[in-house]
């Protein structure tokens, strides 16, 4: 029997800092991914080479061109299976780190001057407002689970403050 998590991130505090990683929900391992790949691609090219066999040869190609296009969606899907929002707060630094694809983008500011916005409205990320400059976050997090995680920021920030 599986239970649910009670938060859809993991949360590491200690004395000196706090740490959020949001992650991707990604059902299938890469191993999985290929092996379900390598099954569909057998029995199309199997039952298209069948039918090559008995005169129809013109299906072969177009199987080829079906394993091809499944190919890039599974390869578009795997490269984004590893996508993580990381967030790290301490005294003198707020630390965030988004990865997508192949891009990993880091970005710096400090904690004393920055505020949380998010209102809970529809499809809104969380943002980390300081010096001019909005950082989005939360995008992994589902939305019923957005305003916890913007609770904790706010509230983490706060001590720092005091």
């Amino acid at each position: 029997m599986s239970f649910p998590m009670q938060y859809p991130w993991i949360h590491v505090a200690s004395s000196q800092q706090q740490e959020w990683l949001l992650k991707r929900n990604c059902s299938l391992a890469p191993r999985q991914l290929a092996a379900i790949f390598g099954a569909l691609a057998t029995v199309s090219l199997s039952i298209a080479i069948f039918f090559a066999t008995w005169g129809a040869w013109l299906v072969l190609p177009f199987a080829c061109i079906e394993v091809l296009a499944l190919g890039a969606a599974f390869v578009l899907y795997a490269r984004h299976a590893a996508d993580y929002e990381r967030i790290v707060v301490c005294r003198d630094c707020l630390l965030v780190e988004t990865c997508r694809g192949d891009r990993l983008r880091r970005e710096q500011c400090a904690p004393a001057w920055t505020r949380v916005e998010y209102s809970g409205t529809r499809r809104e990320l969380i943002g980390l407002v300081a010096a001019g400059r909005r950082i989005e976050v939360g995008r992994f997090v589902p939305e019923s689970d957005r305003r916890d995680l913007a609770r904790q920021l706010r509230s983490t920030l706060q001590g720092i403050r005091s």
